[in-house]
């Protein structure tokens, strides 16, 4: 059977399943990278550590690539295509533990000020609800209820989630379209892509002289949302984690909060 074959076979199996068009595309993608090496009917353990293990891949790219072949191999193997899984010899990839890196507010807020309209939409989307670039791309009018004051956000996996809109996206979505795509593409049907959307805040932080990457506003909004009092329980469903731990990746404690948390403890004489 072909490579075309085969992934075309996987991205049905993936959609019945009622994965993402961009889990599916990303899955692709390292297949597709993967076949460059070794024919997808016949992987081995030896070739996928060799592949994962190349020099230069940061950790989470490798656990990536070990995530995306391990979805492909358990459903080869369901299909008789492989016999064994061969991701069972494949080592676990060791993550490094990751240190929250938000973007400061004051470079915040001059990427505002200095950003046109539409770029400072997207950038005020990153910050005050926390949208990943993704998601930012595809919002459309109908996701803002106005009375309610809410956001409806299809996240990673296809997830819905409604959201509380912030006080200054209520009063920009009045002057954004009501039907329709908030940034609809010029060159396809539908909305920009994610790397339109993050390419122009990337220009907007550098043109800035501000430090720091699209992601890293998201990780402000964590951080900000902690420090302002909310609970981590809270800021994880303000943030659409699934997991807690993936919550504390982005939460920055600020050094006041762990002072203060010190200096109330009292040991009776």
């Amino acid at each position: 059977m072909s490579t075309t074959r085969l992934l075309v076979d996987f991205a049905a199996y993936q959609r019945a399943a009622g994965l993402s068009h961009r889990t599916i595309r990303e899955r692709e993608g390292v297949l597709r990278q993967l076949s460059q090496h070794v024919s997808l009917e016949r992987v081995s353990a030896r070739e996928v550590i060799r592949f994962i293990g190349r020099p230069g891949l940061r950790a989470s790219s490798r656990a990536t690539y070990r995530t995306s072949i391990a979805a492909y191999t358990k459903w080869a193997c369901e299909e008789g295509i492989l016999g064994m899984d061969p991701m069972d010899r494949v080592p676990r990839v060791k993550r490094p533990r990751l240190v929250p890196r938000p973007i400061t507010a004051a470079d915040i807020s001059r990427l505002v000020e200095s950003s046109r309209r539409l770029t400072r939409v997207k950038i005020l989307l990153a910050a005050l609800a926390g949208l990943r670039v993704h998601e930012i791309a595809k919002i459309r009018g109908e996701d803002i209820d106005l009375d309610a004051r809410t956001l409806t956000v299809e996240g990673k996996g296809g997830h819905i989630a409604l959201i509380p809109l912030h006080p200054q996206l209520v009063e920009i979505a009045q002057g954004m379209p009501r039907i329709g795509f908030w940034f609809p593409s010029e060159t396809r049907r539908g909305h920009v892509h994610a790397r339109a959307v993050g390419k122009a805040i990337q220009r907007a932080i550098d043109r800035a002289g501000a430090d720091g990457t699209p992601h890293q506003l998201r990780h402000w909004y964590g951080s900000s949302l902690l420090a302002s009092g909310a609970d981590l329980r809270t800021v994880q469903e303000l943030m659409r984690h699934v997991s807690i731990q993936s919550t504390q990746i982005y939460t920055l404690v600020p050094d006041e909060r762990r002072h203060e948390a010190v200096s109330r403890l009292s040991i009776a004489a």
